[in-house]
């Protein structure tokens, strides 16, 4: 396979994960899109900045390519998992605006490389940051695809609305009396397994 097809195939599904993120704040509020609703405080708008930051870095940074992108949030005196959340300051519109910028970025970089070409992750242990291009993007894809999985969960638990991408739902064509019925299936099942 030719490099530039191989390319072509990454960023398509880097692509695709990108824009489910985004789908999952569709028709929510303000407040919907920040709220905590798991234990480690996971929510879909930091979903989406931790996104954005990351992939200036990993396809950006790591490749001696800075996007001169301020991300105070990543800074070392920031306090943990900064990029995990959006303060009240920071608007939904910005924060997307932000993720597209590192799109562009991003992709830049991957048309400017070869997928053999070095980078050196820095926030990595020396004994394993140096990568290939190729090896970090499939990295970026996979971070990507988990934290769009995160989204499903999160956007389901708020307002009960799933699928893969924007007219590609990728679920059984069912009712709510269906899904509930499934759902009260899946939880007998459960409990006649913990009695055994």
């Amino acid at each position: 396979m030719a490099d530039s097809d191989a390319k072509a195939d990454l960023k398509l599904y880097l692509q695709g994960a990108r824009e489910a993120l985004i789908w999952k704040l569709g028709g929510l509020s303000e407040y919907d899109i920040r709220r905590p609703l798991v234990p480690t405080g996971t929510n879909l708008l930091g979903l989406i900045k931790h996104a954005a930051s990351w992939e200036f870095v990993y396809l950006g940074d790591s490749f001696g390519r800075p996007s001169g992108e301020p991300l105070p949030w990543l800074h070392a005196d920031a306090e943990p998992s900064a990029d995990m959340w959006a303060t009240a300051d920071e608007t939904c519109s910005e924060i997307i605006e932000l993720y597209r910028r590192a799109w562009v970025h991003s992709d830049a970089t991957i048309d400017a490389l070869a997928l053999d070409a070095p980078g050196r992750v820095p926030h990595w242990p020396d004994h394993g940051n140096e990568m290939t291009l190729n090896r970090i993007l499939i990295h970026v894809i996979s971070d990507t695809q988990r934290h769009a999985g995160h989204a499903d969960i999160i956007r389901e638990l708020i307002d009960g609305k799933v699928g893969l991408l924007e007219g590609s739902e990728n679920m059984p064509l069912s009712d709510h009396h269906w899904w509930e019925s499934r759902r009260s299936r899946l939880e007998n099942v459960a409990r006649q397994v913990r009695r055994n």
